[in-house]
């Protein structure tokens, strides 16, 4: 411990030098108490230097980690917010232009196509540095475009067939595909609450979809390849994009969406044709919207994909897997719900209860995950 002592020629004077001195803790505390006990008199003058008290306040750092932890919060949870606010509107906008035009694979590829010239503002602009990555990685970042396009265009394909609801009932099934897929392809077995959190889940897809009245086998069917898709995008990207080498989060999925437009549109052609003539675009206006009404509404549900996934991946780097899977669970109750108010849907006691029990074991799901990050600390 160092004390600071003044050294004056005349000890009755005060001087501006002084020397560092060591000196004990023991002798430093008593005669800090015997300091604190005499009363200091500011604003005093000692040969022709004024002496002013201060205030220093307390916690200086704790007080301003405390500011940071609640601005922090507040980040955290308008982007929550705007994540799901996307979400509502990018399902609401899909689904009404889905009824009238029904080419999920041109929708998609438009879809995908905004997302490309978003990107590319913000790298032009420097809103965000521009990837670098090795040639090594070229084959990874292929098959995760590849899932990442299957995943979008087969939601589209579902979301054309049956109800917003019932699709993201069928998508609460995410959880089984990650489970299934970290088994087959990184060797990663379960805990046994995580197996028992996916019965309910299983239980719960089961009733709504035997209970669901626009029931639609292709519809199901392709929500639920989406699930492998997305999934296996997801597991993959945990498999191949590790150590020094791998891009954050965004450039990443901005690589992926550039890749899977490029790749897309030849096959939405050989798929649907050229359906964007002013001929196709007046038959699908003919069913309840105008062509302005088409047109903005598809450029909208464009902007919201990009901006919610982008979002989403965001909100990834800020907090862990876990936490960001329970804000997925409470997105998917948001939209559903939002969908049936919105699109008036009729829904059964059944089929509620059915999706109430899906949504459930999605939380469980995230809780058992959560328990098995703290018993594992050194894995996670």
């Amino acid at each position: 411990m160092f004390a600071l002592t003044f050294i004056t020629p005349n000890p009755r004077l005060p001087s501006p030098l002084f020397v560092a001195k060591s000196i004990p803790e023991s002798a430093l505390s008593r005669r800090s108490i015997a300091f604190s006990s005499y009363h200091w008199r500011p604003n005093l003058r000692f040969n022709g230097f004024k002496l002013k008290s201060a205030t220093v306040p307390e916690n200086v750092e704790g007080g301003d980690s405390e500011s940071g932890s609640l601005v922090k919060g507040l980040k955290l949870g308008g982007m929550f917010g705007v994540w799901y606010l996307l979400n509502i509107y990018y399902n609401i906008f899909n689904k009404q232009v889905l009824r009238v035009y029904p080419y999920p694979a041109t929708v998609t590829a438009f879809q995908l196509g905004c997302g490309t010239l978003m990107i590319a503002v913000m790298w032009l602009l420097k809103l965000h540095p521009r990837p670098k990555f090795a040639p090594s990685q070229f084959t990874a970042i292929v098959q995760l475009a590849a899932a990442h396009t299957l995943g979008n265009l087969l939601t589209n394909v579902s979301l054309g067939r049956v109800n917003v609801s019932f699709t993201h009932t069928i998508k609460a099934m995410e959880p089984f595909f990650t489970v299934l897929l970290s088994v087959l392809l990184l060797g990663e077995w379960p805990s046994l609450w995580t197996v028992c959190s996916l019965l309910p889940i299983v239980a719960g897809v089961s009733l709504a979809s035997f209970t669901e009245a626009s029931f639609n086998w292709i519809g199901f069917c392709s929500a639920m390849a989406s699930n492998v898709t997305n999934q296996s995008r997801n597991v993959l990207s945990k498999k191949f994009m590790v150590g020094k080498e791998a891009m954050d989060n965004i450039n990443l999925f901005s690589v992926i969406t550039i890749i899977s437009f490029i790749s897309l549109v030849p096959v939405a052609i050989l798929i649907d044709g050229f359906k964007l003539t002013p001929w196709d675009l007046q038959i699908a206006t003919s069913q309840g919207l105008s062509v302005k009404e088409f047109c903005i509404m598809s450029l909208l549900a464009g902007v919201c994909l990009h901006s919610y996934q982008q979002v989403s991946y965001m909100i990834l780097e800020m907090v862990s897997p876990v936490t960001h899977s329970v804000g997925n669970c409470v997105k998917r109750v948001v939209v559903i719900t939002s969908s049936i108010l919105f699109f008036k849907t009729p829904v059964s006691p059944l089929n509620s209860i059915g999706t109430a029990t899906a949504l459930a074991g999605v939380y469980l799901y995230s809780r058992a995950k959560r328990v098995k990050v703290k018993q594992n600390p050194k894995t996670s």
